[in-house]
C-alpha cells in the first residue's frame, strides 16, 4: 500500500462495511444467546467473565515498553475463555459490554468505539466458526479450541486495525502488519496460555477458575505500574520534543562509551551539531515552526548515530568505533542531508558540526566535550554549513570563550593574547609576527602620548589583529603566488571574523581595533571604507606597524625588504594609505631605536 496521504472517504470505505458487518454479527449474537437455554451456573460464569473483562479493559498493558506504541488487555483471556466455554455469541456480547462501557466512559470518539466493537464482534464470530467443528472434552480438543480461538482473535484484530491505521496515517499496510505481529505475538501467546488455564479450571471447578481471575488482574496491574515506572525513567533521560536522549543521558552515555573505547582500544568520536541562525527561524516563523525544525533535524541525526539534544538548537552524536576519517565522512553526510531537506514554508536550514576523537585528541569526558565544542565554534566562524575537526590552535579560543563569562578581565586578555601564537603558526610569516606588531604598536602609542590603558589595548589588539585568519583556509594563507579575486575576498574577511570572535567574548575595545586595522587614510580600505580620523587611532597604528613587519619578513612568494626600504615605502604611502602622523611617529621611534642599536633586532 502506498504511504501517501489518504482522504476520509478512503478510510470510511473500510470503517462503514466493518461497522455494518459488526452490527449484523451482534444482532445475530443477541438472537442466538436469547434463544439458547443457559443454566444459572452458566449465566453466573458469563457475568463473572464479563465483569473481569470490563475491569481488564479499564487497565490495559502497553505492548511496547520502548516506544509506547499500542496496548493490550486481559480482556483477550476472558473473551477466548467465554467463546470456548459458552459459544461465540456469549463471547461477542461480553466484548460488546466490556469495550463499549469502558470506551464510552473514556469519552472516545463514537466512530472509533463503533469500529472497535465491530472488529471484536467479527473476532468472536471467526473464533466460533473455527472451533465449531471440534467436539469432545479431551485435552487435545480443549487445547485446539483455545489455540484456534486465540489465533482468530489475534489475526482478525491485526488485519483490520492495521488497515485502519494505514489508511489514516498513510503508512505502508504490510509493514504495519509485520510490526504489529512482532509486537503482539509473545504477549498473545502468554495470554492464550492463561485462557487455556482458565478454561481447564472452569471445566473442573468454576470456583477455581474465579480464583484465577484475581491473580491475572493483579499481574496486569503490576505490569502497568512497572511500565509507568520505566516510562518515567525514560522521560528523565529523553528530550520530549525530539525523542532523543537529553543532556543528562548524553553525559552518562559518553562516560560509558569512553570506558568501553578505552577497554577495547577503539576510537570514539564526539560530534557536536548546531543549527545555523536558528534564532531567525523562531523570530520569523514562530516557535511552533522552530519546534518542527528541531524535531525533523533530530530525526535525521538519529540516522547517523546515537543522538542527543543538549538544549536549544544544540545536538550531539556519539560515533562509536569511528576514527577521524570515518567520523568526518559521517558528519559531512549528515550536514549535507539536512541541507537538502525542505522544511515546508520555512525552506531549508543548515547545521554546523565540530568533531573531536578519542584517544587521538581528548581522553576524559570533559576534555573531549571542550575540544568538540571548540571545533564547532570554529565551524561557525568559518562560514557555517560545514564540519570541522578539532585542531590544536582552537584550544585557546575555547579557553577565551570560557573566560569571557568571568569577571577577570586580565585573565581574559592574557588568554586572548596567547592566541597570537596559533595565528602565526598558520600564516607564512617567519617568527612571531603578531608579537612584533604588538610591541611596535605599543611603542608608537607610547610615543604619541596615549594613556597607559590605551597603550595596553593597542598592544593587545596588535597581537590579535590577524585572529580572523584562524578561519581562513590554509591553501589561501600559504599560496605561493598572487591571490585571485575570490581568494582575496575571502582573505579580506579576516578583520570581520576576528571582530566577531572578540566581540562575542567581551573584549569590545580590542574587537573594534581589530575590525578596522585595514582601513586606509583615504577611505579605500576595508571592511567599512572609513577615512581619516574616522578610523580608531589604535587601528591606524596597527595598520602601519603590520605593514612594516610584513615588508621586513620573509614570505613564501618574496624575500624580506630592508628596514630602510620598508620605512621609505611607508612614507611614500603616507596621506593615502597610512595616517601621516602615525608614519612620522613610527619613523621617529625607529630612528631612536636605531641609535640604540635595537632596530636590526626588530627587523630580523
Amino acid at each position: 500500500m502506498s504511504s501517501q496521504a489518504v482522504t476520509p472517504r478512503q478510510l470510511n470505505a473500510l470503517i462503514l462495511p466493518v461497522c455494518l458487518a459488526g452490527l449484523g454479527v451482534l444482532l445475530a449474537a443477541g438472537y442466538v444467546f436469547a434463544t439458547t437455554a443457559h443454566s444459572g451456573r452458566e449465566l453466573i460464569g458469563i457475568a463473572a467473565l464479563t465483569a473481569a473483562a470490563t475491569l481488564a479493559e479499564r487497565f490495559p498493558v502497553p505492548i511496547n515498553a520502548e516506544t509506547g506504541g499500542g496496548v493490550l488487555s486481559l480482556t483477550f483471556v476472558f473473551a477466548v475463555a467465554a467463546i470456548v466455554l459458552f459459544g461465540w455469541a456469549a463471547g461477542a456480547l461480553l466484548l460488546l459490554a466490556a469495550t463499549a462501557f469502558v470506551q464510552l466512559a473514556q469519552h472516545r470518539p463514537l466512530q472509533r468505539i463503533a469500529f472497535n466493537v465491530a472488529v471484536l464482534a467479527l473476532v468472536a464470530l471467526a473464533a466460533g466458526a473455527l472451533i465449531a467443528p471440534i467436539h469432545g472434552q479431551s485435552v487435545g480438543a480443549v487445547i485446539a479450541r483455545v489455540v484456534l480461538a486465540a489465533t482468530a482473535d489475534n489475526v482478525v484484530n491485526i488485519v483490520l486495525i492495521s488497515a485502519a491505521i494505514a489508511l489514516s496515517s498513510g503508512q505502508p499496510y504490510l509493514q504495519l502488519m509485520r510490526t504489529h505481529v512482532r509486537a503482539t505475538i509473545v504477549p498473545f501467546a502468554f495470554m492464550a496460555s492463561a485462557a487455556l488455564m482458565l478454561v481447564v479450571l472452569w471445566e473442573r471447578s468454576p470456583v477455581l477458575s474465579v480464583a484465577l481471575v484475581g491473580p491475572l488482574l493483579a499481574i496486569a496491574l503490576y505490569q502497568r505500574s512497572t511500565h509507568r515506572a520505566l516510562r518515567a525513567m525514560r522521560l528523565a533521560l529523553t528530550d520530549p520534543l525530539t525523542g532523543l536522549g537529553n543532556h543528562r543521558h548524553f553525559h552518562e552515555r559518553l562516560e560509558r562509551e569512553l570506558l568501553s573505547a578505552e577497554e577495547q582500544a577503539m576510537p570514539l568520536t564526539l560530534c557536536f551539531v548546531d543549527i545555523d541562525d536558528f534564532k531567525k527561524v523562531n523570530d520569523r516563523y514562530g516557535h511552533p515552526s522552530g519546534d518542527r525544525v528541531l524535531s525533523q533535524v533530530g530525526a535525521r541525526l538519529r540516522q547517523g548515530g546515537e543522538a542527543f539534544r543538549l538544549g536549544g538548537d544544540e545536538f550531539a552524536l556519539l560515533l562509536v568505533d569511528h576514527d577521524e576519517g570515518m567520523a568526518l565522512a559521517a558528519a559531512n553526510s549528515i550536514v549535507e542531508r539536512i541541507a537538502t531537506v525542505d522544511f515546508d514554508h520555512i525552506g531549508t536550514v543548515t547545521v554546523s558540526a565540530g568533531l573531536a576523537t578519542f584517544p587521538v585528541q581528548g581522553h576524559g569526558r570533559d576534555e573531549l566535550i571542550r575540544l568538540a565544542d571548540s571545533a564547532l565554534y570554529w565551524a561557525k566562524e568559518h562560514g557555517k554549513n560545514r564540519v570541522r575537526l578539532y585542531r590544536p590552535e582552537v584550544v585557546e579560543l575555547s579557553e577565551l570563550k570560557r573566560l569571557a563569562a568571568g569577571p577577570d578581565k586580565a585573565a581574559r586578555y592574557r588568554a586572548a593574547a596567547s592566541l597570537a601564537k596559533a595565528v602565526d603558526a598558520r600564516d607564512t610569516y617567519t617568527g612571531s609576527h603578531s608579537e612584533r606588531v604588538s610591541d611596535l604598536a605599543a611603542r608608537v602609542a607610547m610615543r604619541l602620548g596615549l594613556d597607559a590603558e590605551q597603550i595596553e589595548l593597542t598592544r593587545l589588539a596588535g597581537s590579535l589583529h590577524d585572529l580572523g585568519k584562524l578561519a581562513i583556509p590554509e591553501e589561501i594563507l600559504r599560496k605561493p603566488g598572487t591571490l585571485v579575486d575570490s581568494e582575496r575576498l575571502v582573505l579580506e574577511r579576516h578583520p570581520q571574523i576576528g571582530f566577531r570572535m572578540l566581540d562575542s567574548l567581551g573584549v569590545d575595545p580590542v574587537a573594534d581595533l581589530v575590525l578596522h586595522h585595514h582601513e586606509r587614510w583615504d577611505g579605500a580600505g576595508y571592511p567599512d571604507g572609513l577615512r581619516g580620523e574616522q578610523i580608531p587611532l589604535g587601528a591606524r597604528i596597527i595598520f602601519v606597524t603590520d605593514a612594516y613587519d610584513a615588508m621586513t619578513s620573509d614570505r613564501i612568494y618574496r624575500p624580506r625588504r630592508s628596514s630602510e626600504a620598508a620605512l621609505a615605502e611607508l612614507e611614500r604611502c603616507a596621506g593615502t594609505q597610512f595616517d601621516p602622523g602615525i608614519v612620522a611617529a613610527f619613523a621617529e621611534e625607529l630612528g631612536q631605536s636605531a641609535s640604540l642599536e635595537a632596530a636590526p633586532a626588530l627587523a630580523s
